[in-house]
């Protein structure tokens, strides 16, 4: 019984690679058209990028969007019989440039399509598009740039380019590919996951001169591009651009803060640059000149930079020393500049014993620097040295505790501790 049961399996098995062998005969000998199809057409993945999310202010306007480009691609094997001299003139390429470029194309793959020319504009993009069909082997892939409605804020923002190889090593997920896009900087690249949406995929019937005859199989193993979420900042867009315009020519930070949130309203950085000098085909050219300035538009002084905290400090001054008992709202200190110096002589003039009121609208120096005297010297400990070890520790856990010398955790990649 057995082995009856063994002869009729191997006959199922045998009578049906019997069918497929007469079948894959017919397909490939006898039914000729479907031979020519297949000499004659290629179907080609075609990816799909999505649009990437956009940008808003505050009150809704658009800050950063996205503009159409195209990418020429080349697939090696399917290039026949160019005319190459004809080709560069229309790309205004040189021989030399177009010969390093396929060069570059036949050492990633010959039998698959990567980009030979990126970033054509729609300007160029209708020069050409008429006269692809001549050049078997290029193709044309639509994607987008970032695009900026105000030359402003350019570090805050950051800017996208194409992925690097350390990149894509380091990418587990696998989401990207060689010529995919990638944020850089700023907030590009800190809310990179949500703002790069999903790309989709496109199965193009084309013949060996590369025109397109259709959708293969209508579509049917098509899928849609996802575009990426869009982003609604804190920022006033209005007074970012009014920041930016008093610090022209200047270099330091302004953060304009809403104090009961805690929301970031403006961020300027300057020096700064145009962030639209980052996007599009010019990107390498344009990076190494910013780079290379001396004024390091690029340093995001905001978050990176290290700044003495100014008169503004006094204000956590007065808050430690009323803590420590070593004043009091009323107590008053003479306006001493041997001492140190007090610039504000408009507010009060020297000798004048203010307040601690008086002296925070004033920003009396020689009153705080004898604040500070009381709250190091409380007489702790005998030995001075010693006592002023112990008043300085003690401050500077009070500095801790207001949160100085911590990272506020704001979502820019980057930022320093300041202390």
């Amino acid at each position: 019984m057995t082995d009856n049961r063994q002869y009729i399996i191997q006959g199922i098995f045998l009578l049906v690679g019997i069918i497929f062998l007469v079948q894959l005969f017919a397909i490939q000998v006898v039914d000729k058209s479907y031979r020519d199809a297949a000499e004659h057409n290629i179907i080609q993945e075609v990816k799909e990028y999505p649009y990437r999310g956009i940008f808003y202010d505050r009150q809704g306007e658009i800050m950063v969007y996205n503009e159409p480009i195209f990418d020429l691609l080349v697939t090696p094997h399917e290039v026949k019989n160019l005319d190459t001299l004809a080709f560069c003139r229309l790309l205004n390429i040189t021989k030399e440039d177009f010969e390093a470029r396929m060069a570059a194309a036949k050492a990633y793959s010959e039998v698959k399509h990567s980009v030979f020319y990126k970033q054509i504009a729609n300007r160029e993009f209708a020069n050409i598009q008429g006269k692809l069909d001549e050049f078997p082997g290029f193709t044309i892939q639509p994607r987008t740039v970032r695009a900026y409605s105000y030359p402003v804020m350019a570090n805050a923002l950051g800017f996208i380019a194409e992925i690097s190889k350390e990149e894509l090593a380091r990418d587990s997920s696998k989401f990207y590919h060689q010529g995919d896009y990638i944020g850089k900087s700023g907030l590009e690249a800190y809310y990179e996951p949500w703002l790069r949406g999903k790309p989709g995929k496109k199965f193009k019937i084309r013949n060996v001169r590369g025109i397109e005859l259709g959708s293969f199989k209508d579509g049917a193993y098509d899928t849609l591009a996802v575009p990426g979420e869009n982003l609604t900042t804190t920022i006033d867009l209005e007074l970012q651009r009014y920041g930016e315009k008093l610090m022209a020519g200047k270099a330091g930070s302004i953060i304009a803060i809403e104090p009961a949130s805690g929301e970031i309203l403006s961020i300027v950085s300057a020096p700064s640059y145009d962030p639209s000098l980052l996007s599009g085909r010019h990107f390498s050219e344009n990076f190494e000149r910013i780079s290379r300035d001396t004024a390091k538009p690029l340093f995001n002084r905001p978050l990176m930079a290290a700044y003495r905290p100014g008169s503004i400090f006094k204000i956590a001054q007065a808050l430690i020393a009323l803590q420590e008992g070593v004043i009091k709202p009323y107590t008053r200190l003479e306006c001493n500049t041997l001492l140190i110096g007090c610039h504000n002589h408009a507010g009060h003039p020297p000798g004048v014993a203010e307040d601690l009121i008086g002296a925070i609208k004033n920003s009396c120096n020689p009153y705080f620097y004898q604040v500070m005297r009381r709250m190091v010297m409380q007489g702790v400990a005998d030995n001075p040295y010693e006592d002023s070890h112990i008043g300085l520790d003690k401050w500077r856990s009070y500095i801790d505790r207001l949160g100085f010398g911590r990272p506020l955790g704001i979502d820019l990649p980057g930022e320093k501790s300041g202390l």
